[in-house]
């Protein structure tokens, strides 16, 4: 258990940590934009198909 811990420290203090929870910060934020952006498409071209079949 102590050589985890001792591991957990190194990692920490290494540059290996804060670059490794810089990138899944960013890509959390990536994720959540392209999941904005395919609600909205989706939402705008279900609205299309939906005009398009009224007015045939």
């Amino acid at each position: 258990m102590k050589a985890l811990v001792n591991k957990v420290r190194e990692f920490l203090k290494s540059e290996d940590g804060p670059t490794a929870t810089e990138y899944a910060v960013m890509l959390a934020l990536i994720i959540v934009v392209c999941l904005g952006a395919i609600t909205t498409l989706g939402t705008k071209v279900s609205s299309v198909f939906e005009d398009v079949n009224a007015s045939l």
